[in-house]
């Protein structure tokens, strides 16, 4: 129902954040800030779906929902401004500690451990985050989540995370971005799916400068989408369209759509139009370069703060002089803001800065340099804007100074800076992975264990022994991807599992990878355990954006805020032709630091890992062998309760002439070599790394080139991959270099991806023969009498 008081405090709240979007560029041309990108024009239509949102829904939006959260009550303006200058303090930005640029909000679910706190309580918001289109695919785990609280009775104990499904999804979009493949794939899996997912488009025209009938088909994403407008035959979503300017219209609409989700979860799409853009897309640019006089004049008509002031005079709910009154208030609040964000942020650097100042002056004193001393130190004080880094690159220019020294000012100043470093360290690189008591790193290992009538099975029989014994031990457990369920994926690690707990447990998908990675992050934000399948690892690049962009980044980018436990499993390595037999390893390891990269060389070590991710709280990947499933494994005792630690090799084989370091499907080539290497009398040590994220956090490998003084990587990645990664590893970053009496070397597949056939796999990746003739190069340089040239 609909009050002066209401009315009057959104129009309140309009102009509050009208204020903030203008004083935000305002501070970016003036230099205090890097960037600014803000929502002015979507107040109204911000403020109609917040209303509608209640406790326990989530927004999954992006850099412009400013209104929309403040609506709620989730953003201090002081916060607003705090993250626009980047104040890495969480007391100041919880959103994002100042690591993601303005408009990023992000609802803090975790507590000072790591641990989960209620999320029904919480009006909650996802970390946003900008690339474009990339908060949709989570949207639909999000909705689906509530789709399973409310079907699966098995989850009704979890209350600190549903209210048995009864929570719709917000997820915000601007109308260009609808444009990305994204977007559509999500659309039409939600309606395939039935979630009550609540997508809003906002639409203003354009992108960036770039006008919507470059962008959208019929230059209307609610009419291109019309084929998908459910009816009494077909299942599909409600399309809804509303005037961004139309106060009255947009809290109807808004109220309609989340109805329609809550209860029916039924999908809905709102399209807001005629939506403006004041200020242009961003502080990077001006809009009048790309917007004619006539589209400027419109919009400054069809403002929707200056229309819901007009609506409200003509209904007489405020006077003319109310209003005035309340917008000049409006930009005290907003300045007031602004000012104490600014002072907190400056006044937070100068205890360092200062400690810094005196210490530099102190060495000063009495030394011949001094001049030189004193003059960093002046430039230190004069510094503006005060920023951390001013400081520790004036200490640092001193200590060159008074390098060979040593006095106690020296001394102070050393002490300064590794004090200084570790804060720094906490304030703009910690939280990249889990440092919670759940963390993975905390998992013990415990080993296989085995009894005189273990069986030997196939390892696609071990998996399925092993899946099997998950899904009835934890209802939280659910898996999705490409026949998964039905035929129980493609190497039947799954068979027979759906039939036994059920299509919402073990799940069926289109095809459409972003989706299901969206589909299991969303999952994992809301306190499942899903475990998301990429049929064949070269189909990861479909979801790579999300991967890295989105899961891989959300625990650093909100500072231990946000978690998404998801574990993504696929299979690699030797199949057959270009696009079924890739290795891409080291597209993964530049890609997804904040995840773990996992890869077990059997079925076996893949369950321990398995057991490892399901205690712990980081999301992964696990890269099953291709080749294994047929293989024969024997089955543990302890299926359900042996965990592989991460970080940790395994030597398979021990030696004393050469290491080599490999992982997953080369084991066993690399095993076979040694035997034939032993002929010629040469004995080399095989370690399987087993994890590549982390990397052997032991020391293993180390210790065996020091018994060795030689060392190959070997793997199936292309030149330059994670061969180059494990050498930069152990040479560099365990120093291995101080025992090598022989250059390091890396054996990998050929640069371009295998063609079709066994040959094509022989002559493109490497081989046993490959391998002995790598080692036996090594060793006939270091002893070429005892080895003679092979060829």
């Amino acid at each position: 129902m609909l009050t002066r008081e209401k009315i009057l405090s959104d129009y309140r709240l309009a102009c509050e954040s009208r204020q903030a979007s203008l004083l935000g560029r305002r501070d970016v041309m003036g230099g205090r800030a890097k960037f600014g990108i803000f929502g002015d024009g979507k107040e109204v239509a911000q403020i109609a779906a917040a209303r509608a949102f209640k406790r326990g829904d989530f927004r999954s939006g992006y850099y412009r929902d400013q209104t929309f959260v403040a609506a709620l009550g989730e953003l201090q303006w002081t916060e607003f401004f705090a993250q626009l200058y980047a104040h890495a303090d969480v007391e100041h930005d919880p959103n994002t500690a100042g690591r993601s640029m303005n408009g990023h909000f992000a609802t803090r679910w975790l507590d000072e451990q790591g641990l989960w706190r209620t999320q029904t309580d919480s009006y909650n918001s996802v970390c946003d985050i900008a690339p474009t289109a990339g908060q949709i695919p989570r949207s639909l785990g999000l909705a689906y989540a509530s789709k399973l609280y409310r079907h699966n009775p098995h989850l009704q104990h979890m209350d600190g995370f549903s209210r048995r499904g009864n929570e719709v999804t917000f997820a915000t979009i601007g109308d260009a971005s609808t444009s990305q493949g994204m977007f559509w794939e999500t659309m039409n899996a939600a309606g395939v799916l039935q979630v009550p997912l609540l997508v809003s488009v906002w639409d203003d025209g354009y992108g960036i400068s770039v006008p919507v009938e470059y962008q959208t088909t019929k230059a209307s994403i609610s009419k291109a989408l019309a084929g998908f407008q459910r009816d009494s035959d077909d299942k599909g979503f409600d399309i809804l369209t509303a005037k961004g300017w139309d106060y009255v219209g947009l809290l109807e609409t808004y109220q309609r759509a989340a109805r329609t989700c809550r209860e029916e979860h039924v999908p809905v799409l709102v399209h807001v139009q005629e939506v403006t853009q004041p200020q242009g897309h961003s502080s990077s640019g001006s809009h009048e370069r790309y917007k004619s006089k006539e589209r400027l004049a419109w919009e400054a008509e069809h403002d929707c703060n200056r229309q819901f002031r007009g609506w409200i005079l003509a209904n007489g709910y405020a006077t003319d002089e109310e209003l005035e009154q309340i917008e000049k208030e409006a930009l005290q609040v907003i300045k007031k803001a602004r000012t104490d964000a600014w002072n907190a942020f400056q006044q937070s650097m100068q205890p360092d800065i200062e400690e810094a100042a005196d210490l530099i002056q102190q060495a000063s004193r009495h030394h011949a340099k001094a001049p030189v001393l004193m003059a960093i130190r002046e430039e230190l004080r004069k510094a503006a804007p005060l920023l951390h880094r001013n400081a520790t690159m004036a200490v640092k220019k001193v200590l060159r100074v008074l390098r060979g020294e040593h006095t106690p000012a020296r001394t102070a100043l050393v002490n300064w800076l590794a004090r200084t470093s570790a804060e720094n360290t906490d304030r703009f690189s910690s939280h990249l992975y889990s440092q919670s008591p759940e963390s993975p790193m905390r998992v013990q290992g415990i080993a296989p264990e085995y009894t005189d009538d273990s069986p030997m099975v196939d390892g696609y029989l071990l998996m399925q022994h092993y899946f099997d014994n998950l899904f009835g031990r934890d209802p939280r457990v659910v898996a999705m991807g490409e026949d998964v369920g039905h035929i129980g994926d493609v190497n039947q690690g799954f068979a027979g599992l759906q039939e036994k707990y059920g299509e919402l447990r073990i799940t069926d998908t289109g095809i459409r990878e972003t989706t299901i990675i969206g589909q299991g992050i969303g999952l994992a934000m809301r306190g499942l355990r899903p475990i998301t399948e990429i049929q064949y690892f070269d189909y990861i690049f479909y979801a790579l954006a999300t991967l890295t962009d989105d899961l891989a980044t959300l625990l650093y980018r909100t500072k231990g805020g946000q978690k998404a436990p998801l574990i993504v499993r696929t299979r690699g390595h030797r199949l057959e032709g270009i696009w079924h037999s890739g290795s891409p390893m080291g597209a993964m390891l530049n890609s997804l630091r904040g995840m773990h990269v996992l890869v077990p060389r059997n079925m076996t070590q893949a369950a321990g890992f398995y057991n490892t991710l399901i205690k712990s709280d980081d999301p992964a990947l696990v890269v099953e062998c291709l080749n294994g499933y047929r293989l024969k494994e024997r089955l543990p005792q302890n299926l359900d309760t042996f965990c592989v630690p991460l970080g940790v090799p395994e030597t398979l084989r021990p030696g004393t002439d050469v290491t080599v370091v490999t992982y997953g499907s080369m084991c066993r080539i690399v095993l076979d070599a040694a035997a034939q290497l032993e002929e010629f009398g040469i004995s080399i040590e095989v370690i399987d790394v087993q994890s590549l994220l982390p990397f052997d956090v032991t020391g293993q490998i180390v210790e065996s080139i020091r018994k060795t003084n030689r060392v190959v990587f070997a793997d199936e990645d292309f030149p330059g991959g994670a061969t180059a990664y494990m050498m930069q590893q152990v040479v560099e970053g365990q120093q291995a270099y101080r025992y090598l009496d022989s250059a390091p070397r890396t054996l990998s597949a050929k640069a371009h991806r295998p063609p079709y056939g066994s040959d094509g796999d022989y002559y493109s990746k490497p081989s046993a023969e490959d391998v002995v003739d790598i080692v036996y190069e090594i060793m006939q340089e270091a002893e070429p009498n005892r080895f003679p040239a092979l060829y």
